[in-house]
């Protein structure tokens, strides 16, 4: 900090003295991007200011910036999150070679980008999160082990990484004595050695990886760290709930995600921990169905009266995501009558149910997002019949401060669209799947949603060879990708080849980059150039 204040000093010398330095320290300690972004816009001088203390940024997408653009404006950052492919890829909905390299951010990490990395910045690098990455194996691993001694956050949830050996995690338990958090949650990992390292891991305070499937009897002997207090272990059964009884008390976060649990054992196991923070005053929630899970195909269900029950008992809630076997608009009413501090409101619902009583929920909706303003991020996935026209108009209407909206099944007509358009000031980022809306409605409501910068639609009307009708959205600094409906031959759960029929879908966002140069051929891009030919 000091560095960059005494750049400060120097840079606003010659203004009003007292005004700039204090607006300087004032800027060191503003962290919210969206605050900096406004004070920078103030005039010429604070715009620099924001420039030069800036130390963390998120490009929400690789190709809307480049590396060179990003150090000329902020020179003196600390971190950066930069993003990939869109969330689809989660699910199999994006091509695998669509892209990602775009050298130089080269989002698919090898082994020699890690060596660079570490051998350039090792020796200062704090946090390093390889979220849902792949391209490397644990020789890139290893350099991080050796390489990165002061680190404190190593991150490598839903990785695909070529497992060689163990001896990454030997190398990290021998030289690093400051590590604080250790995720490779869901990463496939079947040789690592986690006795040696919880013993060497002593200031440990999170932990979320390994698995009882791969290994049930490797953990019988471990000890785990006194200070650990957030614990992620997979497959856990019954007969393995006593490993982590003696550490129970401590524990203020567990995830079960994937424990192979009961009712009855999750309730016998959660009286163990009295600390936890997800009972106690719960904050963040997150419920996902375990009914494609083996053996589990009556857990994960959360009805309209769990929901209810949880409005009214946990009332600190910030941050819901949880999918449902059925709805009714009450049950929406409750969230927004009782949690008034929700910031992030996520509901799928299921098809495990023929009929919903209580559709549509356009009242239900109303009512939450009146209730619930403090709302910055919004999903609501649901089913044909979910919500009217009128009912996604109030989506709209009422979205006053909600910057990412994830929406499923809504509405019934292009009408809905448009009049959903007219409101959401603030929306950044929206995705739509299950679209029912025309590639002409899609285009006005682009177009109409000022503050948009990012648009992902799966599946839309009048999908024509020639998208004539998208070219209306088409704008200066704006990319936008069409990938044609395909086939795609995959494996199912039984071992069989089956042929999934993949919806088109379309893909338009802000760039000052410019246009990738990294497009497959099956991807079509429209953008201003053309329209201007």
């Amino acid at each position: 900090m000091g560095e960059n204040y005494n750049e400060l000093k120097k840079s606003t010398a010659s203004q009003t003295g007292l005004t700039y330095v204090v607006l300087g320290w004032v800027m060191l300690y503003i962290d919210d991007p969206e605050d900096r972004n406004a004070v920078s816009l103030v005039c010429r001088r604070w715009y620099e200011l924001h420039a030069l203390t800036r130390k963390h940024i998120t490009i929400t997408l690789c190709y809307t910036t480049s590396p060179e653009r990003l150090r000329r404006r902020f020179p003196h950052l600390e971190s950066l999150k930069l993003k990939g492919k869109p969330r689809a890829a989660m699910f199999d909905m994006i091509p695998e070679d669509w892209g990602g390299y775009v050298t130089p951010w080269r989002m698919i990490v090898n082994d020699s980008d890690l060596e660079v990395l570490c051998r350039s910045r090792g020796q200062v690098l704090r946090c390093l999160k390889l979220d849902k990455c792949s391209g490397f194996s644990t020789d890139g691993l290893l350099h991080v082990g050796r390489l990165c001694r002061q680190l404190r956050t190593l991150f490598l949830e839903d990785s695909s990484i070529i497992e060689k050996d163990g001896r990454w995690i030997h190398e990290i338990a021998m030289n690093n004595s400051v590590l604080e958090t250790l995720n490779f949650y869901m990463t496939d990992f079947v040789k690592v050695n986690l006795v040696g390292f919880f013993h060497a891991a002593a200031v440990l305070e999170e932990f979320y990886g390994g698995s009882f499937y791969d290994q049930p009897d490797g953990y019988a002997a471990v000890t785990f760290p006194s200070r650990l207090c957030r614990l992620g272990l997979t497959y856990m059964g019954k007969n393995e709930m006593p490993i982590v009884f003696p550490f129970a008390p401590l524990f203020k976060e567990l995830d079960l995600l994937y424990a192979l649990l009961d009712t009855e054992d999750h309730c016998w196991l959660l009286q163990r921990c009295p600390n936890l923070e997800v009972l106690k005053q719960l904050k963040r929630l997150r419920i996902e169905p375990g009914a494609e899970e083996e053996g589990m195909e009556d857990e994960g269900l959360v009805s309209q009266t769990g929901l209810m029950a949880l409005a009214q008992g946990c009332i600190e809630l910030e941050h819901l995501a949880v999918y449902v076997s059925d709805i009714t608009n009450a049950s929406l009413e409750y969230i927004g009558t009782y949690l008034k501090n929700m910031c992030d409101f996520r509901l799928v619902l299921l098809n495990q149910k023929e009929r919903i009583t209580d559709l549509p929920l356009d009242k239900g909706v109303r009512a939450l997002l009146r209730g619930c303003g403090k709302l910055r991020r919004f999903a609501l996935h649901l089913r044909p019949g979910g919500l009217t026209d009128a009912g996604l108009g109030y989506v709209g209407q009422y979205s006053w401060n909600i910057r990412w909206m994830l929406l499923g099944y809504v509405g019934e007509s292009d009408a809905g669209l448009l009049e959903f358009s007219k409101g959401c000031p603030k929306l950044q980022k929206l995705e739509i799947g299950g679209c029912f809306f025309s590639e002409h409605a899609l285009a006005a409501a682009m177009i109409r949603l000022t503050s948009l910068r990012y648009l992902w639609v799966l599946g839309y009307r009048e999908l024509s060879q020639s998208s004539r009708d998208l070219l209306a959205m088409a704008r200066l600094f704006w990319n936008i990708e069409l990938v044609p409906a395909r086939r795609v031959v995959k494996t199912d759960r039984v071992g069989e080849v089956v042929v999934v029929e993949h919806p088109g879908h379309l893909l338009a966002y802000y760039s000052l980059a410019g246009p990738r140069i990294d497009f497959p051929d099956l991807i079509f891009r429209l953008n201003y150039q053309r329209i201007l030919v």
